[in-house]
């Protein structure tokens, strides 16, 4: 059974649905499953990136700058950068360039390695754990709104079949990264 796009049940009329449509008219022989998940994936991080995130923005955070702050404020203790970068997924010359910035604005302060000057290890001042903790609350409550659209049903689904997804990518790719 299909719907309205030509897609399965339960399909909605989106951006990408039209691509879905244009792909099966060039290539009917071709499964284009895939991009109806992987493309909406895409789409909603990108659309969500877009937004720039309006209490992360009040407080003059990117949302890279804050996962930065949260892996501190989380996990409760000193992180070296490249545990930073493991955290928050993100490259070690994109955690340099923001710990730069953070530092400067007095949020993240550093403490060299006494047995290698090469290691640094991070902390969050005072300040920062306030910003952190003062933004998280606000932060939330947008994302509720966000998602306010999808049923709370919906919300678990949703968060179960990512959890799924992201734990078999987690474990196929890393095993390709070592």
């Amino acid at each position: 059974m299909t719907a309205t796009n030509g897609g399965p049940t339960g399909a909605r009329q989106d951006t990408v649905a039209a691509v879905v449509r244009q792909w099966q008219a060039v290539h009917p022989d071709i499964d284009t499953a895939p991009i109806e998940i992987i493309g909406r994936i895409n789409r909603c991080a990108a659309l969500l990136q877009q937004a720039e995130d309006a209490p992360l923005r009040r407080a003059g955070l990117s949302r890279p700058e804050f996962d930065l702050l949260g892996a501190l404020r989380r996990t409760g203790q000193e992180l070296t950068p490249s545990e930073l970068a493991r955290e928050t997924f993100s490259s070690g010359a994109a955690v340099t360039k923001r710990l730069k910035l953070l530092t400067e604005r007095g949020l993240v302060e550093r403490r060299g390695d006494s047995r290698d000057r090469r290691v640094a290890h991070l902390r969050l001042t005072d300040a920062g754990r306030e910003l952190v903790d003062g933004t998280l609350p606000e932060q939330l409550a947008y994302e509720t709104t966000v998602l306010s659209g999808l049923a709370p049903k919906g919300q678990h689904e949703l968060a179960s079949l990512l959890g799924e997804l992201l734990a078999q990518l987690e474990g196929r790719l890393g095993a390709l990264r070592v």
